[in-house]
């Protein structure tokens, strides 16, 4: 009899379930860069509750709330492409428990720093193939756990020289482009460990710049795309 009852109960929860995920999908609404509405301002204020939002709710998806939903979507660990669709909806509204902004996936990288990577990545190998984009991460994480270089994703970024950046993109504001879903996944890899030019500090461009110092002081490892890497 208690079995019987036991299964009862999880029938009608099981029902109850697909109801409750019916009801969602018909009312369900894509939101993006450029969507407004009260569902935008719902969107906002659950993202504010979990700590990925820090503004005004106004019911606007501009690049802060896009930027708030890549951090969700980076902590969550689904597919990162900035916008809100019924993955991220599902699981935003759906989650009791989620990591607050500033946590990730590893222990030694919170989700600007992920950002950050993925933005370097973009800058600097937007137009190389994938393994090319983590291998761009793969230095950039090599030089924050050397001790010749800054020890943030950051501050390895802005480094400066004699007054002059270490990267491109950071004297000509590129840095500062969104990055792609498929350079923040690069970025995603690099911190988990995918490591494909291994101990590399260094790379450039051969068809853009000489690097003869870096030519003369380092050792070759590798040529992805355009881009040759050195340690």
């Amino acid at each position: 009899m208690n079995n019987k009852k036991i299964v009862s109960i999880l029938l009608i929860l099981l029902m109850l379930t697909v109801l409750t995920t019916e009801v969602f999908a018909s009312e369900f609404r894509t939101l993006k860069f450029g969507s407004r509405g009260n569902d935008v301002t719902n969107l906002q204020q659950e993202l504010q509750n979990k700590g990925y939002y820090s503004y005004t709710v106004d019911g606007i998806y501009g690049k802060i709330t896009e930027r708030a939903v890549i951090n969700f979507q980076i902590d969550s660990k689904i597919r990162i492409d900035g916008i809100a669709g019924k993955e991220t909806q599902s699981t935003l509204y759906g989650a009791s428990t989620l990591s607050s902004r500033g946590t990730s996936s590893t222990t030694n990288y919170n989700s600007d720093d992920l950002y950050w990577l993925a933005r370097i990545i973009h800058a600097e190998a937007g137009g190389e193939p994938y393994k090319g984009k983590v291998a761009v991460g793969n230095v950039i994480l090599n030089r924050v756990k050397s001790n010749e270089f800054p020890n943030t994703v950051y501050n390895v970024i802005f480094e400066y020289y004699k007054h002059i950046p270490q990267f491109s993109p950071v004297a000509d504001g590129t840095i500062y482009n969104t990055p792609s879903s498929e350079s923040i996944q690069a970025a995603r890899d690099s911190v988990n460990g995918v490591r494909p030019v291994g101990n590399s500090t260094y790379f450039f461009n051969p068809s853009k710049a000489s690097g003869s110092w870096i030519v003369q002081n380092k050792n070759y490892v590798m040529r992805i795309g355009g881009h040759t890497f050195y340690q």
